[in-house]
């Protein structure tokens, strides 16, 4: 594998990203774990798609917390499953991350210099997947028929401006990977240690409520 291969690679995931939001709003997968960060591009690949996949369940949980005809449970049910979601997409990142690093590493020049990007790859994938969503749910936008033309007309700007977004977050990713080729910049990791969902952490899940014993 060289640097060519993994901007294959990377630029595989953004159309792979596109083509499942289409195919997902008409059978929805069941998440599977895509295992750990290995050094080949189908397990990259592969959890990509996962980590996409979570940000296809995020999106439509956090469209539904946003209705105002339903309950307080059903509110507070999209909240904790927007909690879980949000976990598994940061864990996903960097198992991308990782992935990564593994590819990379070995393929770096003599003396690459110490120098990191303030955003990983794997946090740009995200934006892509993010980006793949948006793409999709404005093009629907643009193709309502109880829509105003002036709101179809709007709606396809956006449109038009998403995609260049798309297009552009791309080939700074490809940049970036020019950048390790040449030895300019190393890729990194940057962990998020997440604390609201672990008990240990999060005080409102460990501290002493009122009329407990400590």
């Amino acid at each position: 594998m060289d640097f060519q291969d993994i901007k294959r690679i990377v630029s595989d995931c953004r159309q792979e990203q596109a083509e499942a939001v289409a195919r997902w709003h008409d059978q929805e997968p069941e998440f599977q774990d895509p295992g750990p960060a290995e050094a080949d591009g189908v397990g990259f690949l592969r959890i990509a798609l996962a980590q996409h996949l979570t940000n296809f369940q995020l999106w439509h949980v956090e469209d539904r917390a946003r209705r105002k005809d339903v309950g307080p449970d059903v509110i507070a049910d999209c909240k904790y499953r927007i909690d879980g979601l949000n976990q598994r997409r940061n864990d996903l990142i960097e198992r991308l991350d990782a992935c990564l690093a593994l590819m990379i590493e070995p393929l770096l020049p003599q003396g690459a210099q110490q120098r990191y990007n303030t955003e990983t790859i794997g946090s740009a994938l995200d934006r892509l997947s993010i980006l793949a969503l948006k793409v999709y749910h404005m093009r629907e936008q643009t193709e309502r028929k109880d829509a105003s033309p002036q709101l179809r007309n709007e709606c396809l700007g956006k449109l038009e401006v998403l995609k260049e977004q798309r297009a552009a977050l791309l080939q700074s990713v490809l940049d970036l990977l020019d950048e390790y080729e040449q030895g300019l910049k190393r890729p990194r990791g940057f962990r998020q240690f997440k604390m609201y969902n672990d008990p240990r952490l999060n005080p409102e899940l460990y501290a002493p409520k009122d009329g407990t014993a400590a």
